[in-house]
């Protein structure tokens, strides 16, 4: 004589091992959701980035004894860093000087 059912579905399932088989597969969801926003956010990232920046101007007219050592762009203006510690921007569309900005020396 044995002790074990011959039908295993007879037997009830434990609430252990029910509360178990549930969180598995909440944490598989949750994981395959994680997945889909990381993928979801780098292929968002990588679109933005190649993206067209604004077209440089083709000439860029400093003001006398001026010398360029960094540039940089926004959506409507540009910006000149010079050696003599100043940043002078630019209007895109003029390409006239708006604003000179002196850099104070660090203390």
């Amino acid at each position: 004589m044995s002790n074990t059912p011959e039908d295993p579905e007879i037997l009830p399932e434990p609430a252990n091992l029910r509360f178990l088989r549930r969180l598995v597969t909440v944490l598989t969801a949750v994981m395959i959701a994680g997945l889909v926003a990381i993928v979801s956010l780098i292929v968002i990232r990588f679109t933005a980035a190649t993206k067209t920046p604004a077209p440089l101007p083709a000439e860029i007219t400093l003001p006398s004894g001026a010398t360029a050592s960094a540039f940089t762009q926004g959506g409507d203006w540009y910006a000149v860093v010079t050696t003599d510690d100043r940043i002078l921007i630019f209007d895109r569309q003029t390409q006239e000087l708006r604003q000179t900005i002196a850099i104070a020396p660090a203390e």
